[in-house]
């Protein structure tokens, strides 16, 4: 089971770690990070960088393709080689997802025109100009495409594709093993639940 999550400068780190913690521990998985130029890359808040071994352009094929957000998005939506790549390889995969952001990838590379698909809450405008239909779900699937909404949902998002790709009982002893059991001491997760002096103030810290 072979899952690739490309990782481009300034990528949102739990878009791309969180899923990894997830489908790590799925039964024959094997989770690779891939990039344009190997060597370290840096996250957007600039204390995290990973050193990623292997170029996007020698996978060929993967069971699973996972694009991450931030800033690294620009990167991945301005380069057609990526572009052209990301078309490749979901021509082939079981599974393509994204966290956050990452949508705007994968609908910059015509894969979301029509559907229904979930993004940051910031950039739904943005999605919806490529011809994609917003959502504010935390989780959205058609068929294979799966799409998570901003950053800590990619946790979601993996433990639902953790079962599609081994079976509930298996996704349910992931979530139990790594102690996923959110109880925020805050009810703002979502623009529909956060006061305007709340959104106003979350709006600074992109």
């Amino acid at each position: 089971m072979d899952i690739v999550i490309p990782l481009f400068a300034r990528f949102e780190p739990l878009d791309a770690i969180g899923p990894y913690e997830i489908l790590a521990y799925a039964p024959g998985a094997k989770v690779r990070f891939v990039t344009a130029h190997p060597g370290p890359v840096p996250d957007a808040l600039g204390s995290l960088p990973v050193h990623v071994p292997t170029r996007y352009t020698e996978v060929e094929r993967c069971d699973v393709l996972l694009i991450p957000g931030g800033d690294s998005r620009r990167t991945m939506m301005d380069d057609p080689d990526f572009l052209d790549w990301v078309r490749r390889i979901h021509s082939h995969t079981r599974f393509t997802t994204s966290v956050c952001t990452g949508a705007l990838v994968l609908a910059a590379a015509g894969l979301l025109r029509g559907l229904a698909a979930t993004t940051h809450w910031e950039w739904a405008d943005e999605l919806e100009s490529y011809g994609a239909v917003y959502t504010p779900e935390r989780v959205v699937r058609h068929d294979r495409i799966i799409t998570a909404a901003g950053v800590s949902s990619g946790i979601d998002m993996a433990l639902r594709l953790a079962a599609l790709l081994t079976d509930e009982v298996t996704a349910q002893a992931i979530q139990l093993y790594t102690e996923y059991d959110p109880q925020p001491p805050f009810d703002t997760g979502s623009v529909a639940k956060a006061p305007s002096d709340v959104l106003a103030r979350a709006r600074t810290l992109g």
